[in-house]
């Protein structure tokens, strides 16, 4: 069963309020955390007291350091407990042992274990039989050590699932439900996710014991700082419309795209066309992912192409623009993709490209965002105007004239061949055909045709 926080408690102005150890709250000072953010107003005081909590918030609100703080004050207080903390991807993962580390501070006696895959088994091992008190890492590699008799979870009283809902589907509901095998019933459980849908809170009856439910700005998960925009193309045209937006943007940008080959294509493209760019995505080796990050860090290039293990844990305070080259598959992505953009206050902003096979989706991200909103149809091919919604999502007044059923289905037919004007100035072109209006040349369709063809090839091959 879980209880509601319905109220918040204003009076946690500062984290002296959280009555915390003196030198936690020197490392904290050091971090520069003055402020507590509203997830950890509310869900440290509760873990502190050694309840279970069902919480969810957006991204870079400070999640990590809300679960993180309370975690290493209550190991402070024992001698020989344990804490486990899984994440989706390894990206995720670093980030937050990078939190725990600067939490921690350069005295602290509290050893750490890194488990992740595509690292040394080796390197992991000699960690382990330092017998560390804080183990973070993912699932997949925590079930080999734990297969090997080389992880030992019988003291962990504190576990954290963090980005849970992202772990299900990813397929890591098995594994998860293995490693909570090797961890004793008595303890603490905190479980975090974007989103809280059935499956999550399904999860958290068989995991958590009478947890507090906190909820932050689960309405609408958008910061107000990203402005968000549209464009309408065809899959051809993609690239041509990137590069136009790369000349016309500054600072550094993430480009997102759905596979892993398809982000080494682009990157090499742009890197052929004068632009300073690489890639990340999940066949990368550690220490090659490692080292791009590390250089994205660094300015040592300003477009990184990756794919949606970058959309989590990836914290990049100059990242300036994120660019949906193709649609995420699954809704809730989309957040955390455009979250990679305006962190800690900054502004961002966020485009995305929808072609025509992306319309579904594109309707169900807008569900998402904007659950109270009346169904949004797609922009149809004859315009009058324009229009921006409250999501920065360009959306077209329709001709009066398509109130006919057979029109509206002639012009979804006819989706837009390339984009209408956008910020970055780039203006759709004009199709000459002596054929009658919103109906295309028999050439472009037999060219669509092929086109779509050859996309569903190398989707079956990917």
């Amino acid at each position: 069963m879980h209880s509601d926080l319905n109220t918040r408690n204003e009076t946690l102005t500062t984290f002296k309020n959280f009555q915390l150890s003196d030198a936690l709250l020197k490392s904290l000072e050091k971090m520069n955390y003055k402020t507590p953010t509203e997830i950890q107003v509310r869900s440290i005081p509760i873990a502190l007291k050694g309840r279970d909590i069902l919480g969810s918030a957006q991204t870079g609100t400070g999640k990590t350091a809300a679960f993180s703080i309370p975690l290493v004050e209550i190991l402070n207080r024992s001698d020989h407990s344990t804490a486990l903390i899984l994440t989706p991807t390894r990206e995720l993962a670093k980030q937050i042992m990078g939190v725990i580390h600067d939490i921690l501070g350069h005295q602290n006696h509290l050893r750490t274990a890194f488990i992740i895959g595509g690292e040394s088994m080796s390197k992991q091992l000699n960690q382990l039989k330092k017998k560390p008190r804080i183990i973070v890492g993912t699932p997949g590699r925590m079930n080999d050590h734990l297969e090997k008799g080389t992880l030992d979870l019988s003291q962990t009283c504190f576990l954290v699932l963090d980005e849970t809902d992202r772990m299900l589907d990813m397929g890591f509901g098995k594994q998860l439900d293995k490693i909570v095998e090797f961890i004793p019933e008595e303890r603490q459980t905190l479980l975090f996710s974007a989103t809280l849908p059935k499956s999550i809170v399904q999860l958290s009856q068989k995991y958590l014991n009478n947890a507090q439910r906190i909820a932050v700005e689960t309405k609408n998960n958008i910061p107000q700082n990203i402005t968000q925009d549209t464009v309408l193309i065809d899959q051809r045209d993609k690239y041509i419309q990137l590069v136009a937006q790369l000349k016309e943007r500054q600072g550094t940008v993430i480009v997102f795209v759905k596979t892993k080959h398809g982000a080494e294509r682009i990157k090499k493209r742009l890197k052929g066309d004068g632009f300073d760019a690489d890639a990340l995505h999940g066949d990368m080796r550690q220490n090659q992912r490692t080292r791009v990050m590390r250089n994205l860090h660094d300015y040592k290039f300003r477009v990184l192409v990756a794919t949606d293990v970058a959309a989590r844990g990836l914290d990049v305070p100059h990242i300036e623009h994120v660019i949906n080259y193709d649609l995420p598959q699954v809704p809730e992505d989309y957040i955390h993709r455009i979250g990679r953009t305006a962190r800690n206050g900054a502004k961002g902003e966020a485009l995305s490209f929808v072609a025509p096979h992306d319309k579904k989706m594109w309707g169900e991200i807008q569900k998402l965002i904007n659950p109270e909103q009346k169904k949004q149809s797609q922009p149809q091919k004859k315009t009058n105007s324009k229009k921006t919604s409250s999501t920065g999502y360009k959306r077209k007044k329709t001709n009066s004239k398509a109130n006919n059923k057979g029109q509206q289905k002639k012009k979804k037919k006819n989706f837009e061949k390339s984009a209408p004007k956008t910020k970055g100035g780039f203006k759709k072109k004009n199709t000459k055909a002596n054929k009658k209006p919103n109906q295309r040349p028999s050439s472009i369709k037999k060219s669509n045709k092929k086109t779509s063809k050859k996309t569903n090839q190398k989707s079956n091959k990917r």
